[in-house]
């Protein structure tokens, strides 16, 4: 058991690495020529669907774990954009990775990638406008944002590989991590014991999954990996996707970190709404 963990290990690693790097390499390129400032201008439109749409995009071309969006949802508070707008950004840009949803693509099925990032846009999108609808912008405390700079995107292979190789310090650890757990799992873990427990007939998994998502911390990129195995051993689709979101859309660090720019009303509807949102979402895969 234990040799064929190690051999589905390095099978995944080395699967995951090519594809990290070649498509993490030309998502950099591609933003390069990507014009932020208009989608900015966009983004502070009065037209408020184009806002939320531009900041879809946004959130899809700047590749950001949780606690790295907080700098630029402060700053974007600074500079006075709607804050409906700003929670679609907020709640979007976690889960909408361009270089992860490229691999969960490859790895897990292109419909599944489609639905997941149909899925959680929309959703992202509807919270965002009822934190608004609910007059929650009067619970963002007064912050200053010190030290923050956005840098000019231009086109540059050289500036493409650098920010390839700092986006795998960063990311591909937990791409390492998500393989070994998943190598566990498809070398230890009997697959009739997952396919019995975790099948598509326990309902009640899904919100179980959304919960213990969020005080987990598993990134996205970790969880690709971990879910192509579960799924393999029998899994249903719902819960691993449950999890999935709730795990990259909220995270402990992150809503410490909330907790310094947001009130504690604002911060428990966050928590709230994202496992709202990953259980619905569960439950959408389940069916569909």
């Amino acid at each position: 058991m234990w040799m064929e963990s190690i051999k589905s290990f390095f099978s995944i690693a080395i699967e995951l690495t090519l594809l990290f790097i070649v498509i993490s390499f030309a998502i950099s390129i591609l933003q390069g020529f990507i014009p932020y400032e208009k989608i900015e201008r966009k983004i502070a439109g009065e037209n408020k669907l184009a806002g939320a749409f531009f900041a879809l995009v946004l959130a899809f071309i700047t590749p950001f774990c949780s606690c790295s969006t907080i700098p630029v949802v402060v700053n974007m508070l600074k500079n006075k954009m709607p804050f409906g707008i700003v929670m679609v950004f907020l709640f979007s840009s976690p889960v909408l990775d361009p270089t992860i949803l490229t691999i969960m693509g490859v790895v897990m099925g292109w419909k599944v990638a489609f639905v997941y990032t149909v899925i959680t846009s929309v959703f992202s999108a509807i919270i965002g406008f009822t934190l608004e609808w609910l007059g929650l912008q009067k619970a963002v405390k007064n912050v200053v944002m010190t030290g923050y700079q956005e840098e000019q995107q231009k086109f540059s292979f050289k500036k493409a590989w650098k920010e390839t190789l700092d986006l795998m310090k960063s990311v591909y650890p937990y791409l390492l991590i998500g393989a070994g757990v998943g190598s566990f799992i498809h070398g230890v873990v009997p697959t009739e014991w997952i396919s019995n427990i975790f099948s598509k007939d326990h309902w009640w998994l899904i919100p179980i999954a959304a919960i213990i998502g969020i005080p987990l911390y598993i990134r996205l990129s970790s969880m690709i990996p971990i879910s192509q195995i579960l799924i393999a051993k029998g899994m249903a689709l719902g819960p691993v996707m449950a999890l999935m979101i709730s795990s990259a859309g909220a995270s402990l660090p992150e809503v410490i970190l909330l907790k310094s720019i947001f009130k504690k009303e604002l911060v428990i509807t966050f928590v709230v709404s994202v496992v709202v949102m990953s259980t619905v979402s569960g439950f959408i895969f389940t069916f569909v």
